[in-house]
């Protein structure tokens, strides 16, 4: 009789086990963070990327353009993998495209540009990182849509890909 009670409780015990683990299978753990809600841009100075003078972000974002901001660095791997997406979206001539070059050498980011091209009609320095936190950027490459109005409509977390050029399109139209 005891043997067949404890046949019974370890077979509970594995059902219970089992389903505990398939139910975290189905579950990510993985923190995503909700990207999505509309954000004030933040007002700030920054350095010009060619001219190391102080700039301030209320004479950049000017026009009632769309303006995508995109954070990158000379030593960011994905961003030498998104840049001819960053060199095709520079065509468009309804968005600014603006760069933040991202705690990074600023020699090795002048090569990084002069041998991939410059999609960016203003690059900015951000030596600290503390301008991408203001943005709410969690590393590099991030991409931010800023709309007419100053808002910031839609963040992308690493690079960008065909996909994604597709959905930045219709933002734009």
């Amino acid at each position: 009789m005891k043997n067949k009670i404890f046949l019974f409780i370890i077979i509970l015990f594995f059902i219970f086990c089992f389903i505990i683990f398939y139910k975290g299978l189905n579950n990510s753990n993985i923190y995503t963070p909700n990207i999505n809600n509309k954000k004030d841009l933040p007002i700030f100075i920054s350095k010009d990327f060619y001219l190391e003078t102080e700039v301030n972000s209320e004479k950049i974002f000017l026009d009632n353009n769309f303006y995508i901001l995109n954070i990158w660095a000379s030593w960011c791997v994905p961003c030498r993998k998104e840049h001819p997406i960053l060199m095709e979206l520079s065509r468009n001539k309804s968005i600014k495209l603006i760069g933040l070059n991202y705690r990074d050498n600023l020699n090795n980011a002048k090569k990084f540009i002069d041998e991939l091209g410059n999609p960016y009609s203003q690059i900015l320095i951000d030596e600290e990182g503390t301008l991408a936190v203001e943005f709410g950027a969690y590393g590099v490459p991030e991409t931010f849509i800023i709309d007419k109005n100053k808002k910031i409509i839609k963040k992308f977390i690493g690079p960008l890909n065909q996909k994604l050029l597709k959905e930045i399109k219709l933002f734009l139209k």
